[in-house]
């Protein structure tokens, strides 16, 4: 299956549960790709004690998931995406959409 996931909160408990969940679609043998929009390019900086979301987003780029990162998003707020969440495109996302069997968003 090819699996769209949305990402547009700043919740370090639901980015985290987010990311565990592509993880998990992954290791299940989906194709993953997901899309940081407003808040959600955010992801790379809301490490807590409890939820270690950068371990997350490691596992899963070194899974073959893909991340994208809305460009509009990140100029707002003085970012220009990283390595693991390039800077992208409404087209990017409009793509994912169109590409995947299933949509989720956190």
């Amino acid at each position: 299956m090819k699996l769209g996931i949305v990402i547009y909160s700043s919740d370090s408990e639901t980015v985290w549960n987010a990311f565990r969940f592509g993880n998990h679609a992954l290791k299940n043998g989906d194709v993953v790709k997901i899309f940081l929009l407003a808040k959600g390019v955010e992801c790379e900086s809301l490490n807590t004690d409890k939820f270690n979301i950068t371990e997350q987003i490691d596992s899963f780029a070194n899974n073959s998931g893909k991340i994208f990162a809305c460009g509009t998003c990140l100029k707002i707020r003085g970012s220009h995406g990283s390595e693991v969440c390039p800077l992208s495109t409404m087209k990017d996302m409009y793509e994912i959409v169109k590409e995947s069997d299933k949509i989720i968003t956190f």
